[in-house]
This record gives C-alpha cells, sequence and structure tokens, in this order.
C-alpha cells in the first residue's frame, strides 16, 4: 500500500450503520483502494454522552462482513482527550471563555450557519460579564475582510466561507465538558497522518472552520471529497433520528445487495457480481472511472 495517500473512514457509535453511513464508508474505502492508499477507522465517540453501548463494536462487525477493515488498528476518540486538551493549550491566545447558554444565544444570533447552526454575536469576546461563569471555550475567528477560507472540493468545486459572519466563533469546549467534534477531528486527522478526507456533505460547511484550526495548529490540509447524504421521503438526511434502519448484511448475498444499493447512490452502475471479492474487483476502478469523468 501506498503511505502518499491516507484515508478514513470515522462514524459515531450512536447506532449501527445505516443506509447513509455505509454510503459515506463505501466512498472513503473506494477511494482509498483507487489511490493504492491506507483506509483507518476511527470511532468518533468524543460525546460520550450519545455513545450508545456496543454500537461501536456492531459498526465494526458490519464492516468486516461487508468486506471493509481498518488497515491499522482502530482509534478511539474518548481514549485520546490529552491530544486535544494539548492542542487546546497551543490555542490559548485565540480562545476565550463563553458563559453564555443556548437559550441566550439563540436570542442574540447573528445569524443561521449554512450547517443550521446559530452564529455566535461575541457577547463574551471582551470577557465574562460580573457573575458569569464560564460555560464553554469559544475559538475566536479572524475579523471580517480577512476571515474567508476557501478551499478546492474533489465533488463540490470551489468552496469559499466567510467565518465572521457565516460561522462566527466556535466552540473548542463543550458546556457539558467534552472536546468539540471541530477541534478533535482536526487533531486526530493530523495525528494520524490521514491525506484524504472522504465523507457526506452534510460537513462540508465544517470544513472552513476545521482548516482554520489547522492552521494556527500549524497542520497540514487534507484533501476533501465530499459526497451527497442519503435523504428519507421528506428531504431530512438519513439517521437514526430520521428513522433509518440498520444496514444488515446478514449472508454474502445481503452484503452485496447493500453494497450495491450504497454504490448506485454515489453513481456507480454496476451489475451484480458473484461474489462479495468479485463486487470490489469491479467497484473499484468503476470508481477511478467516476472520479476520471468528475475531473474531465
Amino acid at each position: 500500500m501506498s503511505n502518499t495517500y491516507v484515508g478514513r473512514f470515522a462514524p459515531s457509535p450512536t447506532g449501527p450503520l445505516h443506509a447513509g453511513s455505509l454510503v459515506a464508508a463505501l466512498a472513503s474505502y473506494l477511494d482509498a483502494r483507487a489511490h493504492d492508499g491506507v483506509w483507518l477507522v476511527r470511532i468518533e465517540d468524543i460525546d460520550e454522552g450519545r455513545a450508545v453501548p456496543g454500537a461501536a463494536q456492531e459498526i465494526l462487525a458490519q464492516l468486516h462482513r461487508l468486506g471493509m477493515d481498518s488497515d491499522r488498528e482502530v482509534v478511539w476518540q474518548s481514549r485520546r482527550k490529552h491530544l486535544y486538551q494539548a492542542a487546546f493549550d497551543r490555542l490559548a491566545a485565540h480562545a476565550y471563555p463563553c458563559g453564555c447558554n443556548r437559550r441566550e444565544i439563540a436570542d442574540s444570533r447573528l445569524g443561521i450557519a449554512p450547517d443550521g447552526a446559530a452564529i455566535y454575536p461575541g457577547t463574551c469576546r471582551a470577557g465574562l460579564a460580573p457573575g458569569r461563569s464560564t460555560r464553554s471555550l469559544r475559538l475566536r475567528v479572524p475579523e471580517q475582510g480577512t476571515d474567508t477560507i476557501s478551499f478546492d472540493d474533489r465533488f463540490a468545486g470551489r468552496v469559499s466561507q466567510r467565518l465572521a459572519t457565516e460561522s462566527g466563533d466556535f466552540v473548542l469546549k463543550r458546556a457539558d465538558g467534552y472536546w468539540a467534534y471541530q477541534l478533535a477531528v482536526v487533531v486526530d486527522d493530523a495525528e494520524q497522518g490521514v491525506t484524504d478526507i472522504v465523507r457526506g456533505a452534510d460537513l462540508l460547511d465544517s470544513t472552513p472552520r476545521q482548516i482554520y484550526l489547522q492552521r494556527l495548529l500549524g497542520l497540514p490540509t487534507p484533501r476533501y471529497l465530499h459526497v451527497p447524504v442519503v435523504r428519507n421521503a421528506d428531504g431530512e438526511k438519513l439517521s437514526k433520528q430520521t428513522g433509518a434502519l440498520a444496514v444488515q448484511p446478514g449472508d454474502e448475498a445481503g452484503a452485496i445487495d447493500a453494497l450495491l444499493a450504497a454504490s448506485r447512490f454515489l453513481g456507480l452502475m454496476l451489475e451484480r457480481p458473484d461474489s462479495l471479492a468479485g463486487f470490489w474487483q469491479v467497484a473499484i476502478p468503476a470508481w477511478r472511472l467516476l472520479l476520471a469523468q468528475r475531473n474531465a
């Protein structure tokens, strides 16, 4: 395998793999294999309050039955808190304590970010008001005019975001004491040497914040590819909360059925193979062709 390409799939263990998360897993796996690269699995259980007991093990078992196993040891975010603390210590000059609760932020927000979050108005930028205590730790984004982050996504093309007006100062450590996703994912990707991130388009709007963190920490910026997300009949992203059913590969035929459905969503029109190994033999070159066609 080539160490010039390191990809990863990073599920949150809030439930088993469903059709939506399988699409993201398949895309990341195909991209790694199409580039003769390394494919990693990382369990993003930093939000331990939402983690469902046994879900991570079930996800790993589902991936195995589908023919997707991590090329290196599986990493668990909940065991890496010391790395996030060390990164925060390096960011201390750019961070500040915030005493606002959710209702206060909603009442004073500057608007709604592309990902649906409230844009923080900077209430505590100059310090906590008398009598207020720290609830979270936020990162100060650049002032307007110097706040634009741009990158080239391998599917979406050129993406730009103005952090000051489209994101606002964002949380690094939450009120419940957990490190925020934005910090943890940046630290993990760099520490694992990830060069290419393939994930759902629901995370496209988080990418500029992550790139800004990478720059502050002096870390390399990976290449990004965001694939469309699977939605239910109401147009909502498919998830456990919106009634997504678990992928149940069962026997080899069931595994092939699940993979064919996910590959068709990604735009790969494959004939049904006779075996799981046969699926991978046709799916990997088909992904290479799809990438070449999109680039053309």
